[in-house]
């Protein structure tokens, strides 16, 4: 093990009494929510906090409807409001310091919201949350540039966003990098260049994107074409034997990390020489 390399270090392990299906760090805070179902059928929000290399748990919440996404990301940093989707397809807005009604609700789906995502909270205005699967742009305050998509036979690709051709489209690259779905993609918000797979054999691997010397190329057709680049794998690490099915870098904490798999556990990780590389 090479130690000029970053590397994956499981900081804190927490088992759970539910299954957890996503966990999202709290915006300028030292805690995150971890969301999933009760045995029983019904939906819980756990908030933790990091204190002294300890997870403390300091509220948790019930709901009647098992609760399958949430995100941050529809929110202003002063609200910090926490948008979930259910198995039953509804979509909740919630203030997690009266939690007892959403603020906002509407019937999203007929059936269950595997994923949610939302642009609010960049100082560039409040954004309505939209729903996507599995994919994630490098950064959502920039003209679009690169966006990772993941898919079930342990592929990724990476698309150059910049430039697209009439007939040929994006330009991309792909990379075999799990030998089983990959469950979730995650840009590191300080370097987006930098980004995690979680795959379902329970481990993580960390890439870096490396742009080619030139991004657009004349083709036979004399219009512009985009030109991919390379990925780099940095380091991987085996956390679990069951998916890893949900993955968060701190906004706040370079290399900090929470991530969360079908084995009821919740893991604080942190992922060291991100700096350097």
């Amino acid at each position: 093990m090479s130690l000029e390399k970053p590397q994956i270090i499981a900081h804190i392990q927490k088992s759970l009494n539910y299954t957890v299906f996503d966990s999202r760090w709290i915006p300028c805070s030292a805690k995150f929510v971890c969301m999933g179902n009760f045995a029983r059928g019904t939906g819980v929000v756990q908030i933790y906090e990091v204190q002294h290399g300890e997870l403390q748990l300091v509220k948790e919440i019930e709901k009647a409807k098992p609760i399958k996404c949430g995100t941050f990301g529809a929110t202003s940093l002063q609200q910090r409001h926490l948008a979930t989707g259910d198995f039953d397809g509804s979509l909740n807005v919630w203030n997690l310091e009266v939690p007892e009604s959403p603020v906002y609700s509407v019937k999203a789906h007929k059936e269950i919201i595997n994923s949610i995502d939302g642009v609010g909270g960049l100082g560039i205005g409040d954004g309505a949350p939209e729903i996507v699967c599995s994919v994630e742009f490098d950064r959502k305050d920039i003209n679009m540039n690169k966006l990772v998509a993941t898919s079930l036979e342990g592929k990724f690709h990476v698309f150059d966003m910049r430039t697209q051709h009439p007939t040929k489209g994006f330009a991309s690259v792909s990379e075999k990098a799990h030998k089983s779905t990959i469950w979730q993609v995650r840009h590191l918000p300080q370097n987006r260049d930098i980004f995690m797979t979680a795959g379902g054999a329970g481990n993580l691997h960390l890439w870096k994107y490396e742009y080619p010397a030139q991004r657009t190329k004349k083709g036979a057709d004399d219009v512009d074409m985009g030109v991919a680049g390379s990925v780099n794998l940095l380091q991987n690490v085996t956390l679990s034997t069951q998916p890893i099915s949900s993955l968060d870098w701190s906004p706040d904490k370079q290399g900090l990390c929470v991530c969360s798999s079908f084995d009821q556990s919740v893991r604080v990780l942190i992922v060291t020489k991100l700096n350097t590389v």
